[in-house]
C-alpha cells in the first residue's frame, strides 16, 4: 500500500521509456563476463569484458560497434594474475581525441584483496596499447580499485577510485588510518600521471564510483563512511580548481556495519545531472534518482525507481529530453531477477518498467551497464551459468509525449 502511494503522487509517463529492446549478437564468447561500455565522439560504442581461457588465464578484451556491426574483438592483456570479481571489474573510456583508456585490476602481495589498478592507452582503436602503467603511486600492497574515468582539459583524463593505502598501514589523515579513502590522478596523452591527491579520508569499502563531467567542471559521487557508520551517497565537486566538502545527494540515513556493494551512478548534460542508487535505509530496499540543475550543486528530492524488491546494482543516461533513463536488477521468485529499465523525470513521472532480460539476484549477474548513442540505448549484461556470457541489447529511445 506504502510502495502504491508513493507511485500515484509521482503520477505516470504516457510514453514509455524504449519502443523496444532487441537482444543483438555479442563479440563475447563463452566463459564470459564483467562487461563494460563507453561511447566516443563520433557516437561508436566500446564493449570491454573479462573472458576466461582454456590455460587458466583471463584475458580482458575490447570491441567497437560502428553502424551496427562489431569490429574484431582486441585483447587488451592476458594473465594468470588478474583480479577477477563481480563488483570490482575493468572500464574502458575514450578521450575527446578518440584515444582509448583501459583500465584493469591485478593482484599484488599475498592479500585476498590486495590488487593494483593498471591502465593502458590506445590511440588506433586498439591496434596497439601503450606499456601497462600502475595509476597509484602508494606503493602500498592494498586495495585498488572501484574506478572510474572522467574527461579534464585538453586530451588529459582523469580517474577516482577506491584507495586502501591506510588500510594497510599506511599513513592516512589525523583520525582516519586505517580508512578506505578516495583517489584522483590526472592521465596524460603520454600516459604520464600526476602525483595522486586523496579527495575523501574515510569512505565505504567497496561501493562503485561514479563521475561525471558538468558545464562547471567535475563531479564524484561515490558511498561516504561517517564515523557512525552512515553510508549514504556523497558528491564531490572541483570548484575553482579545488575539490569541495563531500555532501550528500540525500539524507538516507543508512546505518549499516559493512560495505553493501552497491554503489551509485552518475550522468551529466551542461548543468542538468542525474544520480541513481540504492538504499537499505529503515529495512527498505530502494533504489531512488535525485536530478540536479545547478551542476550538482543541490539536488532535488528522490524519486523512487524499483518495483518494490530490488537488488539494486544501477546505473544511469539522460535521454536528451530531460528525462533519466535508469537500469537496476529487480528480484523476480526466489532467486531470480530482471534487468529493468525505467525512464523518470524531475517532476516524479515515471515510465512503466521495460523488462530487458532475465537474470538472477546472485553475484554472478554482476552489474548490468548502459550508454547512449544518439536515439539508441546500449546495454550489456553477464547472464550467469556454468558457461556465463556477455549479452548485449539495444532500445531506440522514445520521445516523452507532452
Amino acid at each position: 500500500m506504502l510502495l502504491a502511494g508513493v507511485l500515484a503522487c509521482e503520477g505516470t509517463m504516457p510514453s514509455p521509456a524504449v519502443t523496444a529492446v532487441s537482444e543483438i549478437e555479442s563479440p563475447a564468447a563463452a566463459l564470459s563476463g564483467e562487461p563494460n561500455l563507453a561511447v566516443d565522439g563520433r557516437g561508436r560504442v566500446h564493449l570491454s569484458w573479462l573472458e576466461r581461457q582454456a590455460d587458466s588465464t583471463v584475458a580482458l578484451r575490447l570491441a567497437i560497434r560502428d553502424r551496427g556491426a562489431w569490429s574484431a574483438p582486441v585483447e587488451v592483456t592476458r594473465r594468470t594474475d588478474l583480479f577477477v570479481n563481480w563488483a570490482d571489474f575493468p572500464s574502458v573510456f575514450v578521450a575527446p581525441s578518440g584515444r582509448i583508456l583501459m583500465h584493469w585490476l591485478q593482484k599484488d602481495g599475498v592479500g585476498r584483496y590486495s590488487y593494483n589498478v593498471v591502465v593502458r592507452q590506445s590511440t588506433d582503436d586498439g591496434a596497439t596499447w601503450s606499456a601497462p602503467r600502475v595509476l597509484h603511486d602508494d606503493g602500498v600492497s592494498a586495495e585498488h580499485g572501484f574506478l572510474s574515468f572522467f574527461p579534464a582539459d585538453g586530451d588529459s583524463v582523469e580517474a577516482v577510485w577506491l584507495d586502501g593505502r591506510a588500510t594497510a598501514g599506511g599513513e592516512g589523515p589525523e583520525g582516519h588510518r586505517g580508512s578506505m579513502q578516495l583517489g584522483n590522478a590526472r592521465i596524460a596523452s603520454d600516459g604520464g600521471v600526476t602525483p595522486n591527491v586523496m579527495i575523501d579520508a574515510r569512505i565505504c569499502d567497496c561501493c562503485q564510483t561514479s563521475a561525471a563531467m558538468t558545464r562547471q567542471g567535475p563531479l564524484v559521487v561515490y558511498r561516504d563512511r561517517s564515523p557512525e557508520e552512515i553510508r549514504d551517497i556523497a558528491v564531490v565537486r572541483r570548484v575553482n580548481g579545488a575539490w569541495t566538502e563531500p555532501t550528500r545527494v540525500h539524507a538516507d540515513d543508512w546505518h549499516i556495519e559493512g560495505c553493501p556493494v552497491n554503489g551509485p551512478s552518475v550522468v551529466a548534460d551542461g548543468d542538468l545531472v542525474a544520480v541513481a542508487w540504492f538504499t537499505g535505509a529503515r529495512d527498505t530496499a530502494r533504489v531512488n534518482v535525485a536530478f540536479s540543475s545547478d551542476a550538482g550543486a543541490s539536488f532535488g528530492p528522490p524519486i523512487r525507481v524499483d518495483d518494490g524488491n530490488p537488488v539494486g546494482r544501477v546505473d544511469v543516461e539522460l535521454d536528451g529530453a530531460g528525462r533519466a533513463l535508469v537500469t537496476w536488477l529487480e528480484r523476480v521468485g526466489e532467486a531470480g531477477a530482471e534487468v529493468r529499465l525505467r525512464a523518470i523525470a524531475s517532476d516524479g513521472a515515471r515510465s512503466e518498467p521495460t523488462v530487458v532480460a532475465t537474470s538472477a539476484a546472485a553475484r554472478s549477474s554482476g552489474f548490468p551497464r548502459m550508454v547512449r548513442s544518439g536515439g539508441e540505448l546500449v546495454i550489456a549484461w553477464t547472464q550467469p551459468g556454468d558457461t556465463s556470457r556477455v549479452r548485449v541489447a539495444v532500445a531506440p529511445l522514445s520521445r516523452p509525449r507532452p
